[in-house]
């Protein structure tokens, strides 16, 4: 928990804690399997990414995900899977946010508590997420046509952002200097850095 001192309170001292004297502040996290979330600093589980369940609660109020799944077909037996298609671009998805770009690092992470909770599954009892082999696979998933809808989707997000939806939106996206060496396919010449680039 996090605790704060009033104002016309003294220092905590060994014989008057400040857990006796300050006023609880808990942040607002969403319940996980019907049970509520508490942020504390002593002692279960650890992790070092609790801040995922802030952004995992985003996520749920935009249902990213949920959208992005609706794009691609699943050709598995459904009586076989034990891990949706949503569920698994969640769990990419924050580990991207989290810091954690590999694939290779959902095998790692697929039984930490925060994780568990962000994806709606207790931290001890939950199953865990899923592995790498079944990363690397959803990233292989989508062909052309999924890969266009995924894009109208993310398109609908940014929209859904406004309240009227503006007649005209610019992106000016500018490329990082990847620069080529030979003949490299998809290479172009970018005139701001006077190179071929990727």
């Amino acid at each position: 928990m996090i605790w704060l001192l009033k104002p016309d309170q003294p220092e905590p001292t060994e014989f008057a804690p400040a857990m006796q004297q300050g006023t609880k502040i808990s942040p607002s996290l969403p319940a996980v399997a019907g049970k509520p979330v508490e942020v504390a600093f002593d002692g279960g589980r650890m992790t070092s990414d609790a801040g995922i369940l802030l952004l995992a609660a985003i996520e749920q109020r935009l249902k990213i995900a949920d959208r992005l799944a609706a794009c691609i077909e699943d050709p598995r037996a459904p009586h076989r899977v034990r891990h949706g298609l949503a569920e698994m671009i969640r769990y990419r998805m924050l580990l991207i946010v989290a810091g954690y770009p590999d694939g290779n690092d959902c095998d790692a992470l697929k039984s930490d508590p925060a994780f568990k909770m962000a994806l709606g599954r207790p931290p001890e009892s939950g199953a865990d997420l899923c592995s790498q082999p079944t990363i690397s696979r959803l990233e292989n998933l989508p062909g052309p046509t999924a890969l266009k809808r995924m894009m109208a989707a993310m398109i609908a997000v940014f929209c859904d952002s406004f309240d009227p939806v503006p007649r005209r939106i610019l992106l000016d996206i500018d490329d990082t200097e990847d620069a080529v060496h030979g003949g490299q396919q998809l290479a172009l010449f970018n005139a701001h850095y006077d190179s071929r680039c990727s």
